[in-house]
């Protein structure tokens, strides 16, 4: 991490102005987290709100903390301080597999996390492992595919033929089955072609938009991840720098030239 990042620590905005980022109906609200692996702590003090149907995109140098973020919400690290919540319900210790069935809580994992001996279809029915029936599964399933023909087309192939746009759209869809509140999504551009980079923001903007998905993501590209999103947080050594508007952040100077490449 270049020295000049560390130059934005102290900029970041209070609890009020976070707030004031989110609209009144704000879903998923983090405070004064301190969380980590093992006796590493990553994340100090760090508060995060996001609304219903909005989207929030973590921008900053490699080692920020922004994944820690996403695997603290999800359940898979160690939170030593402080508490998550969903809307007023503290689902701060519950285990990966209570915030996808229980709180609606999906995790997108960064890559490669598709079956490729087993056919898209089965990858898909693997979305559904909590659900009480099998044919509940089938059933979302089906709508799913209905929803995304491209995927329909090769159930029947092995999921490692697909191309790479197509396989972060199975990867999408699968978390898609349990029907979730809040999708977390790690580096959805990663290792993607510029038409497939696009495919996938198209994709993850319908579900904001038009499903009233609540999506936080992480995005090495910067300037794509606050195009797409309502809100940016750039964090810095596992602390919240800077906090605004996507719009905002991208008209940023600061911004630009530390983290935009400009």
């Amino acid at each position: 991490m270049s020295t000049d990042q560390y130059s934005v620590l102290g900029k970041a905005p209070g609890t009020e102005e976070l707030k004031n980022l989110s609209s009144n109906d704000v879903h998923l609200t983090i405070k004064d987290l301190n969380a980590g692996y093992g006796k590493m702590v990553i994340l100090h003090d760090f508060d995060l709100f996001v609304s219903k149907a909005q989207s929030l995109c973590l921008i900053g140098p490699n080692g920020a903390g922004k994944s820690t973020i996403l695997h603290s919400i999800y359940g898979f690290t160690n939170i030593t301080g402080g508490a998550i919540k969903m809307r007023n319900n503290d689902i701060t210790h519950l285990s990966p597999n209570e915030k996808l069935k229980h709180a609606g809580i999906a995790y997108i994992l960064q890559d490669a996390s598709i079956f490729p001996g087993m056919t898209v279809e089965e990858n898909m029915i693997m979305g559904g492992f909590l659900m009480d029936k099998p044919s509940q599964t089938r059933d979302a399933a089906e709508k799913v595919f209905a929803k995304y023909p491209r995927l329909d087309e090769r159930r029947n192939q092995h999921a490692g033929v697909l191309s790479g746009g197509e396989r972060r759209l199975l990867e999408i869809s699968r978390a898609l089955i349990m029907d979730p509140e809040i999708l977390l999504v790690d580096e959805p551009s990663i290792g993607l072609e510029p038409r497939y980079i696009e495919m996938v923001f198209e994709i993850l903007d319908d579900l904001q938009h038009n499903e009233g998905k609540t999506i936080i993501l992480v995005e090495q590209n910067a300037k794509k991840g606050l195009e797409f999103a309502d809100i940016g947080y750039v964090l810095v050594s596992g602390q919240l720098a800077m906090a605004d508007s996507g719009d905002e952040l991208l008209k940023n100077p600061e911004v630009e030239r530390l983290f935009l490449g400009g």
